[in-house]
């Protein structure tokens, strides 16, 4: 029978990949990488804000941004990872709830399900309800003392007409209907059990 002789020669990163696959650390370096990395001039935190290569960056909840024109889009449009637990986000589902809560839904799942099993929910559910009537509430007024600051001497119509109004503003009406839609709302707020 006749011998088979290997003619060919294996280099020392082959021989040391293929051990590296038979000892089961497939993930393994076989050879010496070069290369340059900038130091940074430091570690950054939250809210810092710094400049580098002509650019100006930020660290926001938790991620590397640079500051553009574009930043108040930034904040309306969702990532593509949750800031929270670094899953990819779907458009679908995840959309409201990053714009309501800065994290996916999964997120927001397991924290609601971790304040019923805490017990703590009903107390959650009531003070979401009542944070939200006290921004109408001073929504409600920042509206009124906007109308209030406006003047009614005169509008121009659609035809470019400049019409003069008489009259004006009952202020002690208004801020009578004022004090009543505000108790009226103050009555809308649940109380904790």
């Amino acid at each position: 029978m006749k011998e088979s002789v290997l003619k060919k020669q294996f280099a020392e990163k082959d021989i040391q990949r293929i051990r590296n696959l038979v000892k089961g650390k497939s993930g393994d370096r076989t050879l010496q990488g070069v290369g340059y990395t900038k130091k940074s001039s430091g570690e950054y935190e939250e809210g810092d804000i710094w400049e580098e290569e002509g650019k100006t960056w930020t660290i926001r909840n938790g991620i590397k941004e640079n500051i553009t024109k574009l930043d108040t889009f930034k904040q309306v449009s969702m990532p593509l990872f949750c800031p929270k637990c670094n899953k990819v986000m779907s458009r679908e589902l995840d959309s409201l709830y990053y714009k309501n809560y800065s994290h996916c839904l999964d997120c927001q799942m397991k924290f609601e399900t971790k304040l019923k099993i805490e017990g703590k929910w009903e107390s959650y559910v009531v003070e979401k309800h009542n944070n939200e009537i006290d921004e109408l509430i001073k929504a409600y007024n920042s509206f009124i003392d906007e109308k209030l600051l406006e003047s009614n001497n005169g509008f121009i119509t659609e035809q470019g007409d400049v019409e003069k109004w008489v009259g004006g503003l009952d202020k002690e009406r208004i801020e009578q209907a004022r004090k009543e839609t505000i108790i009226y709302l103050e009555s809308q707020k649940k109380q904790i059990k």
